[in-house]
């Protein structure tokens, strides 16, 4: 059994842990490193894994580090992690949003393998989407921790070229949010039309919540299944219609564009950081 020690202890590391707890990993092989008293108070009695304030002894002898913070707090992290990762050189996983693999080997030293990891929300449920890339020394074994991690809260789909990273967030990464609004917007025209909002609520989350399993189950065609329900002449076909008249295509080609756009300018920014 391998030791992880993941630096950062908010939500998605609790998740990540959670996910590996649940597949039988022992406590014992996970330590965490964060700052927070009540943080590191509430995943010992929780989750029952050793908690730390300070990296140091949080990574010692780790064979996976997981970088579970925000971007702008990586630099922060070089003076108290570079050593130790030079002297052990361990498997390196970020799901710091927009850090690039050159950026990581920049703050905390060249020759490690680093796996660059994009979830997203619902990770938090069990039921997340995740993008992995991977730098040249990353060994098979490495890949199948990694993959076997992120696997243990969703999806772990590996992505051979970074630059399809900001792809990755635009799509997965921020995707919940644009669900998440359409929701909201199938609810508040319900409401319009006179139906309670709690109704309204209900119907449009398992509506929702039963088209995402049917596409995932089926492993069919987006398409496919919406012409399938889509009957010449019918109520679907007049709403699928009005969408269409209102450019819903364009409007989510450019949504996904813009979040893609912002996630590279984001990463920019760490650069001008370094």
């Amino acid at each position: 059994m391998i030791r992880i020690a993941f630096v950062g202890g908010g939500n998605m590391a609790r998740s990540l842990i959670g996910g590996m707890l649940k597949t039988g990993m022992a406590p014992s092989a996970i330590t965490v490193t964060d700052p927070s008293a009540q943080t590191r108070e509430s995943l010992g009695r929780e989750l029952g894994v050793a908690t730390y304030a300070e990296p140091g002894p949080a990574v010692a002898d780790a064979e996976v580090i997981v970088l579970a913070v925000k971007p702008q707090v990586l630099p922060s992290l070089t003076a108290g992690l570079r050593d130790a990762l030079q002297r052990q050189r361990p498997l390196l996983i970020s799901v710091a949003a927009g850090a690039r693999l050159h950026q990581l080997e920049r703050w905390f030293g060249a020759g490690l393998a680093i796996i660059r990891c994009m979830p997203n929300v619902p990770a938090l449920i069990g039921a997340g989407a995740s993008g992995l890339c991977a730098n040249s020394r990353v060994s098979p074994a490495q890949r199948a921790s990694a993959q076997h991690i992120l696997g243990t809260v969703g999806l772990a789909c590996w992505v051979d070229d970074e630059d399809l990273m900001d792809t990755v967030t635009a799509l997965s990464g921020s995707g919940p949010a644009y669900y998440f609004a359409l929701t909201e917007h199938l609810v508040a025209a319900a409401i319009a039309q006179g139906m309670p909002a709690a109704t309204a609520r209900m119907l449009a989350a398992q509506t929702c919540f039963g088209a995402g399993r049917m596409l995932s189950e089926s492993g069919e065609d987006p398409a496919l299944l919406r012409a399938r329900v889509t009957s010449p002449n019918g109520t679907t076909q007049a709403a699928l219609d009005s969408l269409a008249n209102g450019g819903l295509a364009g409007i989510v080609a450019d949504a996904v564009a813009a979040a893609r756009r912002r996630g590279a300018e984001l990463s920019d920014q760490l650069d001008q950081d370094l």
